[in-house]
């Protein structure tokens, strides 16, 4: 959660927390897309748009090592293309995140944490080439094409036919469509993918690798909503076909995977969130900055975006938004809450009180499916939001709420400055190292989970003496 915070409605950001909590274009393949007829030249016509995506994910990492390693890598990919006189550039996002994506006018974009899973040059080459292919093969032209196809035949049948049974089903049938064709796009982009990383001499197999590895982190297409579900094929039939295409290629154990390089430009990177967007540990969230820190409850698993702090239970029926408002100076926080949530607030339920010596405002507001607590409270000068929200009227809403409300407090100036970042390093294992003494050094929750995933390594794999491994450290 960033300093600087976009204007809009509180509403706006219910419906983030509601349908896109913890979910996103994770993985390569994210869908982001351009128009259609978006010019294929990068310049100032387009920086708009790139500068609008970089904020949203954090900004630009900073990694001038890696950053030139991209760059090479994705000129090497783009000579091997059928299209090698299309202009690319690499920008690195400072997000934690697991995440690529293109753009239609060359643009491609890789987080940091994409950076951290991927354990070889020949991964990350696999991952900018399924984009580059996406980019190649005109996949947003295509799906814009068949979107706005189907979006005329909708209103067809409601405008002219005046048949909205009709328009429903067109609707419906619309969205299994354009479902298959980006699962086909996907697959297409993998086929394609692999075929350009042979060809450019890097290992094929680094596909499904890296794949294999997003798929264990939790952050693949099959954790992600029904929506994105049914728009991406899982993740185990994508390894098994990268694996297939790598096989066609003839190119085992002959292929680069520039594994020391690799790591060698790694050490060092940025891990995690970023101190200055504050700190999500385990349950909860600090921001030095800011000077605020809450806790959310037993079971709630907490993102923090570059517009605010996103909370889900296990079974995503219990949902969290925590973010910091845009107020004109002297508002009250009972109109805080008015202004900024367009929906009905219950009658007689505005109440305002302290929490931590903090003053603060509560309410409650009813939806269609979801019930909703809401809280605003100050700290000096600004002005932080809680919402809580639970799927039907579930009793025990009230409870969450309060445990949370009561864990917001200012986070004093000592132990804002005890908080410190967190990045990669790069070492040597020695006689007598295990994943276990390793991750041990590592100050973070789950840190075995978390070196074995980082490492690629299968939980009763045992450590090279002499091979070079990731390890987290302050």
């Amino acid at each position: 959660m960033s300093i600087t915070r976009p204007t809009g409605s509180f509403r706006g950001l219910a419906t983030i927390m509601l349908g896109a909590m913890l979910a996103g274009c994770t993985g390569f393949g994210g869908d982001v897309s351009l128009p259609a007829n978006a010019p294929r030249v990068i310049g100032p016509d387009r920086d708009r748009d790139h500068i609008r995506l970089v904020r949203a994910f954090g900004g630009e990492g900073r990694a001038p090592q890696l950053q030139q390693m991209l760059t090479d890598v994705t000129n090497r990919l783009v000579m091997a293309t059928d299209r090698p006189d299309e202009a690319f550039q690499v920008t690195i996002l400072n997000s934690p995140v697991v995440n690529a994506f293109a753009l239609p006018n060359g643009r491609l974009y890789v987080t940091r944490g994409l950076l951290a899973l991927a354990n070889d040059t020949s991964e990350v080459a696999a991952v900018l080439s399924h984009e580059i292919a996406h980019v190649t093969l005109r996949h947003a032209s295509q799906r814009s094409e068949l979107q706005a196809r189907s979006e005329l035949i909708e209103r067809v049948a409601e405008n002219v036919l005046n048949d909205a049974e009709e328009a429903a089903v067109a609707q419906s049938q619309a969205r299994s469509t354009l479902a298959s064709f980006s699962r086909a796009q996907e697959l297409e982009a993998d086929q394609t993918g692999v075929k350009v990383l042979a060809r450019a001499g890097f290992d094929p197999y680094g596909a499904s690798r890296f794949l294999t590895a997003l798929g264990r982190s939790g952050t693949s297409s099959d954790s992600s909503t029904a929506e994105r579900n049914a728009s991406h094929p899982r993740t185990d039939d994508r390894v098994a076909r990268s694996l297939q295409a790598a096989r066609r290629t003839g190119m085992q154990g002959t292929g680069e995977t520039g594994r020391l390089a690799y790591l060698g430009a790694l050490d060092g990177l940025a891990y995690g969130d970023d101190p200055a967007d504050g700190v999500v540990k385990g349950r909860r969230f600090i921001h030095s900055r800011l000077g605020v820190a809450f806790e959310a409850p037993e079971g709630f698993t907490l993102e923090n975006t570059s517009q605010a702090v996103l909370g889900a239970s296990g079974d995503s029926e219990r949902r969290l938004l925590f973010d910091a408002a845009d107020t004109p100076e002297g508002q009250s926080l009972e109109d805080v809450l008015r202004s900024t949530w367009t929906d009905t607030l219950e009658p007689g339920t505005l109440t305002t009180g302290m929490v931590n010596g903090l003053p603060v405002v509560t309410a409650l507001s009813n939806g269609k499916e979801w019930t909703f607590r809401l809280s605003a409270i100050r700290i000096g000068s600004t002005t932080y939001r809680l919402i809580m929200a639970t799927r039907g009227n579930r009793g025990d809403l009230e409870a969450i709420f309060q445990q949370t409300l009561n864990s917001v407090r200012q986070v004093q100036p000592d132990e804002a400055r005890r908080i410190r970042p967190l990045k990669l390093q790069i070492i040597t294992a020695q006689r007598g190292d295990t994943a276990q003494s390793l991750a041990a050094r590592m100050p973070v929750d789950r840190a075995l989970e978390k070196f074995q995933l980082l490492n690629g390594l299968d939980r009763n794999d045992a450590l090279k003496v002499g091979e070079r491994y990731k390890v987290v450290v302050e």
